[in-house]
């Protein structure tokens, strides 16, 4: 179960500029890094249905200030897919796994959608490898049940993702699927190139097993966990910085809350006007969210002039 590793000089994508590819053997499996810029390095993690391009507009805003690693998860984009590994402990165990491979002890983390959620699993499994943690529209591990179960309608998407044989079928052969949910989720579809589009519901198709399988491991690990409160035993140490949209038809803003009492320092926000992909709608946001928490020249809190 090969994902495309197809030359990055063969595949030039819009504003993809100053970008540096390579693969690394990690755990079994073949995967790509893309990096943008040099600086304090920050370990980036995409989400579903997209790979490492899903930074590059933030990426041109910050490349001179940060060194962005942005790897595709084992199975999608360029990364080769394996038959097992997909559940958050085995993804978590690749990140670190990375990290010791690119001689980096400890970084900045950001993650978005899916990368959000597998950056809470690291930061609570090995919190001395993260100086701060960015999380983008992603609810942290200890929602409110209360105001998870009126939201469970918003997730109606994954049904036709997370079983065996309807999902890897729905992904490969229906990019028209793909394309209706970057759109659907965003607050305004116009913010999408018809690149972009192309290039996901195409990297969708190719990592249809990688995308089905994590949905899947979410149903059979991380719903049971939720409901038992096994995060509740564990607190988060890592300084946070939740960020959310105000039109997040995904994350709905009232999922965000409620985290404080797990975490040290845990602040949440809500970007007005914005859906469930900050990276790709306000990646000035994003920039500015990253210069806060990370530190950088001429730094400036979000949404000051």
């Amino acid at each position: 179960m090969a994902s495309r590793t197809v030359p990055p000089s063969e595949r030039l994508l819009p504003g993809d500029t100053g970008v540096r590819h390579e693969w690394k053997e990690i755990r079994g499996a073949r995967l790509h890094i893309a990096e943008y810029g040099t600086g304090t390095p920050l370990l980036m993690l995409h989400g579903f249905p997209q790979h490492w391009y899903a930074w590059h507009r933030a990426a041109q805003l910050v490349a001179g200030e940060y060194r962005l690693v942005c790897p595709d998860l084992r199975g999608f984009g360029w990364s080769e897919g394996t038959a097992r590994g997909y559940d958050m402990d085995a993804l978590a165990d690749d990140a670190l796994a990375l990290l010791d491979a690119l001689g980096l002890e400890r970084v900045g983390l950001v993650g978005h959608d899916w990368g959000g959620h597998l950056g809470f699993r690291l930061c609570l499994r090995a919190p001395e490898r993260f100086t701060g943690y960015l999380a983008l529209n992603m609810s942290h591990p200890w929602p409110r049940h209360r105001v998870v179960l009126p939201n469970l309608w918003r997730m109606w998407y994954t049904a036709f993702v997370e079983y065996p044989v309807l999902g890897r079928a729905v992904l490969r052969h229906w990019p028209a699927f793909t394309r209706f949910l970057l759109r659907h989720q965003v607050a305004d579809p116009a913010v999408w190139e018809e690149a972009e589009l192309a290039e996901y519901a195409a990297a969708t198709r190719e990592s249809a097993a990688a995308g089905q399988a994590m949905f899947w491991q979410y149903v059979l690990r991380d719903i049971p966990a939720l409901l038992r409160g096994t995060h509740r035993r564990q607190r988060l140490t890592v300084p946070t910085l939740l960020l959310g949209g105000e039109r997040d038809n995904v994350i709905a803003p009232a999922l965000l809350a409620g985290g404080e009492a797990y975490a040290d320092d845990l602040t949440v926000r809500v970007v007005p006007g914005a859906g469930h992909f900050l990276p790709q709608e306000r990646p000035g946001e994003v920039a500015d969210a990253l210069r806060e928490l990370f530190g950088s020249p001429g730094s400036r809190p979000i949404g000051s002039a």
